[in-house]
C-alpha cells in the first residue's frame, strides 16, 4: 500500500525494527539492552534503573533550550497472544507485519505489539528529526506494564526530571485521555483431589473457542463472550450425566478476555451421545446469543485421551460451581461520565495443576473504594469455597485535572492544526499516568496516541494515515512549549 505522510514510512521503520526484538511482559531485557545501544549510536545520554526501565536524554532544539522539559513517554512490553494452533514463538519469532488494502497494519495470527511499541517508534523518529523543534526531552520507556504497571511502580525520584508528561499509550486519533481507573489482581486458588474413575468412563475433551477476546478494560463493555465462564457453562450441562473432570485450562493474561479454554473430562461410555447431542445444543445457543460480539464462538466435544483419575463427582460440581460463582464484566457504570464503566472485573485464566483449580481474576475502577470492595468479594467466594485468595497492591486511578494547562495548550494546539475540537475523555482500562502522578507530585499529564483496533488480542490493528496525524500533533504541541 502506498503512505502518503512522509514521515510515517520513517516510524514504521523503527516500529518493524522493534518488532524483530522479543518485548513481551517481563522479557524486556533484548528491547532495553536495543534501546541502550540505539541511544549510545546516535550520540544520546541514557540511563536505566534496577528494574529495566530507560530514560533517554534529548537536547533541546535552538532556541528552545529554556523551555521545561518534556517526558516523552511509553512502555517496551507487549502482550503476547495468538491464535490457536499458530506456531509463533514470542521468545525469538519477529512479528509478522501485514498491511492491508484498507489502510491498516496488522499481524499474522499474532498481536501486533504497536500497543505500545508504536510510542517506542515514534519517540526514536522525534529524537532523530533536525526539523522537529522541541524542548529537552526525556524518553521514558518502562518494564512490565501490561502484566501489573511495575516498572512504574518502580520509578525513583529524580530518574526523570521533565515536569510535563505525554503518555504515547491511548489508541484513539483525536482523543485526549486525562484520567484513568485503578487496578488490582487477584489469585484464588481451590484445593481439588483426583480418585480411580468408575469402570465404563470415557475419556472426552470439551473445546471453547473462537471467541473475540480483546482489552479487558477498553473492551469489557462490549459483553463479549468469556471463554472460561462459556467452558463452565458447558461442562454444567453435563453434570447430571455422572461428569469427571480431569483438567481444565483457559486463558493468557490479566488483562485479556479469555478467547480459548478446554477441559479434558470423562462420563459414562452410554452417556457420549447425549453429551454430544446436549453440546451440538449449547453450540448452536451460543452462536445466535453471541452474534454480534463473537461470530466465530464455537464449543465442541472431542475425543480424549485415555485418563485413569479425574475428579470425584462432587469435587467437579464444585470446581464448575466455583468458576461460575466468580464475576466478571461490568459491576458499575459512572454516575459523572456518561458511558463510562466504572468498576469491573476480568475472570482472567484458570488452570488445574500441583491439585489445585488456580484462578486469576483482575479489577478495575475509578472508585478505589469499589475497587476494593469488589476485590474483597472475590477472595470472599474463594474462602466460602474453601480455598484460598492473595491480591496484590494494585496501582492508582488517574482523577482528570480539567484545569490542567497541558490539557488547555493540547486543545488549542489539536484545534488549530485540524480545525476541529479533539475529544477529552476519562478511560476504564489503567495507564502508567495514574502511578507516575505518584510518583512526580505537580506533573501535568496526557495521554494520546493513533488509532489501535483490538489490542490484547491476535486481531490488534492500527490505522497508519492516524499514525501522522498525531505525529503532526506532537511535532506542533513541542514546538508551541516555549
Amino acid at each position: 500500500m502506498q503512505i502518503e505522510h512522509a514521515k510515517t514510512k520513517t516510524i514504521l521503520d523503527w516500529f518493524e525494527a522493534l518488532s524483530k526484538i522479543p518485548r513481551c511482559s517481563k522479557n524486556e531485557e533484548a528491547i532495553r539492552k536495543w534501546l541502550l545501544a540505539w541511544s549510545s549510536e546516535h550520540g544520546f545520554e541514557a540511563r536505566t534503573d534496577e528494574v529495566g526501565n530507560v530514560v533517554i536524554e534529548v537536547p533541546a532544539s535552538a532556541g528552545l533550550e529554556k523551555a521545561p522539559a518534556a517526558v516523552i513517554q511509553g512502555h517496551m512490553d507487549m502482550v503476547c497472544e495468538k491464535t490457536k494452533g499458530s506456531a509463533h514463538d514470542f521468545s525469538r519469532d519477529p512479528i509478522k507485519m501485514v498491511y492491508t488494502d484498507d489502510g491498516w497494519l496488522t499481524a499474522d495470527g499474532t498481536t501486533l505489539g504497536a500497543d505500545n511499541g508504536i510510542a517506542i517508534a515514534m519517540a526514536l523518529a522525534l529524537a532523530l528529526d533536525e526539523d522537529a523543534a522541541h524542548p529537552p526531552l526525556e524518553l521514558l520507556f518502562t518494564v512490565d506494564e501490561e502484566t501489573g504497571l511495575t516498572g512504574a511502580s518502580a520509578l525513583k525520584p529524580g530518574f526523570i526530571k521533565g515536569s510535563l508528561l505525554m503518555n504515547v499509550d491511548s489508541e484513539d486519533e483525536g482523543v485526549f485521555t486525562v484520567g484513568c481507573a485503578g487496578g488490582k489482581d487477584t489469585q484464588l486458588a481451590l484445593p481439588v483431589e483426583l480418585a480411580d474413575l468408575p469402570a465404563g468412563h470415557k475419556a472426552l475433551k470439551l473445546v471453547a473457542g473462537g471467541m473475540s477476546g480483546g482489552h479487558s478494560g477498553v473492551d469489557i463493555h462490549e459483553q463479549r463472550a468469556n471463554a472460561l465462564k462459556m467452558l463452565a457453562r458447558a461442562l454444567l450441562g453435563l453434570v447430571d450425566l455422572d461428569l469427571r473432570l480431569v483438567s481444565l485450562e483457559g486463558g493468557t493474561a490479566h488483562n485479556a478476555i479469555p478467547r480459548d479454554a478446554e477441559a479434558l473430562i470423562a462420563l459414562p461410555a452410554s452417556a457420549e451421545g447425549d453429551a454430544r447431542k446436549r453440546i451440538s445444543a449449547l453450540d448452536a445457543a451460543l452462536k445466535k446469543e453471541f452474534d454480534k460480539t463473537d461470530p466465530k464462538i464455537a464449543i465442541e466435544l472431542q475425543d480424549g485421551e485415555s485418563q485413569a483419575r479425574a475428579m470425584p463427582a462432587a469435587m467437579t460440581r464444585k470446581a464448575i460451581d466455583f468458576i461460575l460463582a466468580i464475576p466478571h464484566g461490568v459491576a458499575a457504570m459512572s454516575k459523572d461520565i456518561p458511558g463510562l464503566v466504572e468498576t469491573s472485573d476480568n475472570l482472567a485464566t484458570a488452570k488445574i495443576e500441583a491439585g489445585q483449580l488456580k484462578v486469576m481474576t483482575s479489577q478495575r475502577s475509578s472508585n478505589m473504594d469499589r475497587l476494593e470492595l469488589l476485590t474483597k468479594r472475590i477472595e470472599g467466594i474463594a474462602r466460602l469455597a474453601g480455598g484460598e485468595a492473595v491480591s496484590g497492591g494494585g496501582y492508582p486511578a488517574w482523577q482528570p485535572d480539567m484545569s490542567s494547562k497541558l490539557l488547555a495548550r493540547c486543545k488549542s494546539v489539536y484545534t488549530e492544526l485540524f480545525g476541529k475540537q479533539p475529544v477529552v475523555e476519562v478511560i476504564h482500562a489503567g495507564l502508567e499516568c495514574g502511578i507516575i502522578g505518584s510518583k512526580y507530585p505537580g506533573m501535568d499529564m496526557i495521554s494520546f496516541g493513533p488509532t489501535i483496533k483490538n489490542p490484547h488480542s491476535p486481531d490488534e490493528k492500527i490505522d497508519i494515515k492516524t499514525i501522522g496525524q498525531v505525529w503532526d500533533f506532537m511535532v506542533a504541541l513541542l514546538g508551541s512549549l516555549k
